[in-house]
């Protein structure tokens, strides 16, 4: 584990203490709200019995879903709290769920073809490079398996979001592949129960390109099945 994964392992789990959003395990999910969750894109179907690592996704909400659809979900992330949460989560609804600390760039620990299913939300961002997360994945993945993998899209990174002229958003640096955005946003302001909000040092976060991400994929191997796009919906974006 590099400075890098120390860093984000303490800023993560203070996070998570501080009951940031992703942290909140999925404690009143049913399995017909799982299945919206899992299966909204199509692409993926029937879990039942399937093989689903949840990497770099822990917090106790991946886990419950797919847990609730009859998989046999294993766990990796970095943050000792992020998995305590989905012990938390599976506790709550009877599931079982293999929880390991780990680095998503060393999968060392599972054999080749293991897994149906590698469901990654968005973590790939949380390093400065994909390749060896990608070639791990392509490991572990067996021979028709899909892999989900979610990451920011690296144009709005490069935008001031918070000075809008009621034309458009003015870009705030260049379109640098690799670059450690916490040195540029050094806080998260992490919302409270009360209202109130709680300032905690940023994770380590890196830009990474589209040709990078979907070049590395293509290099790897990986079959492209579909690409979605998270929008903002409100009146005035």
């Amino acid at each position: 584990m590099d400075a890098i994964s120390q860093d984000n392992r303490a800023r993560w789990n203070a996070l998570a203490r501080a009951n940031v959003e992703y942290s909140r395990p999925f404690l009143d999910f049913t399995r017909e709200q799982a299945a919206e969750y899992i299966y909204r894109h199509g692409a993926l179907k029937n879990m039942t019995g399937k093989n689903v690592l949840c990497l770099a996704s822990g917090g106790g909400q991946d886990s419950v879903a797919f847990g609730l659809l009859g998989a046999k979900v294993t766990v990796l992330d970095l943050s000792d709290v992020q998995l305590e949460r989905d012990r938390q989560g599976a506790a709550h609804h009877g599931l079982s769920v293999t929880t390991i600390h780990g680095d998503m760039r060393d999968l060392s620990i599972f054999h080749d073809d293991t897994f149906d299913i590698v469901w990654q939300v968005y973590s790939v961002n949380f390093v400065p490079s994909v390749e060896s997360v990608f070639r791990e994945v392509r490991r572990v993945l067996r021979p028709g398996g899909i892999y989900f993998v979610q990451f920011a899209n690296p144009f709005v990174q490069a935008i001031d979001e918070d000075a809008w002229d009621g034309r458009a958003y003015p870009l705030s640096d260049f379109y640098v592949d690799g670059e450690d955005l916490a040195e540029r946003f050094p806080h998260w302001d992490v919302d409270q129960p009360d209202g109130s909000k709680v300032k905690l040092a940023s994770p380590h976060e890196f830009r990474h390109t589209l040709s990078t991400v979907l070049n590395t994929l293509a290099k790897e191997g990986f079959i492209f099945l579909g690409l979605w796009e998270w929008m903002w919906h409100d009146e005035n974006p």
